[in-house]
């Protein structure tokens, strides 16, 4: 069975080259190539019509949104790096053969909690999964990942994200 490669700007920046011709990626990770090798490699792909630049439904947004606030991770994504993770798990749900290709370990994070593969390109990638809260330096209360401040409302002590173990 073939493999649907996703890749994040990271397989990219850290040396990638696309050989299949089945890889994907969101139109967002463009901003985040910036230096001349890896944007060539990239714009030779997409060139070559071996890298297939697809933006993915508001559901699967939607329901990696939901993964992620339930692991925290939501506090570490930014939106391209949830948007890798939505079309990967839209092609999954399309019964192909999905692999993400990204060094970032908080996208691979959230693929290990959805059982998505992946690898990286430079790392080994993360083994165990992390759950993340944000916590008051100061009194240690916690806070949802909404708050919208840098300071803790009883104390008045920084609030950090703090990084929790999953036993699986």
């Amino acid at each position: 069975m073939e493999i649907y490669y996703v890749l994040d700007a990271s397989a990219f920046i850290n040396g990638f080259k696309p050989t299949s011709k089945y890889n994907y990626t969101v139109p967002e990770i463009t901003a985040e190539i910036k230096d001349f090798e890896s944007r060539l490699v990239y714009d030779s792909a997409v060139d070559e019509g071996i890298l297939i630049v697809q933006d993915v439904t508001e559901e699967y947004i939607d329901k990696t949104n939901e993964i992620i606030e339930k692991s925290g991770d939501v506090l570490r994504l930014s939106i391209p790096d949830k948007k890798i993770i939505a079309l990967a798990l839209m092609l999954r749900d399309e019964n192909r053969n999905v692999k993400v290709i990204s060094d970032d370990y908080t996208i691979q994070n959230t693929l290990k909690i959805m059982d998505i593969p992946y690898s990286g390109i430079i790392t080994e990638g993360i083994k165990e999964i992390y759950n993340w809260k944000k916590v008051c330096q100061g009194c240690k209360k916690e806070f949802e990942e909404d708050y919208p401040f840098d300071d803790c409302d009883v104390c008045g002590s920084k609030i950090f994200k703090k990084r929790i173990r999953v036993s699986r």
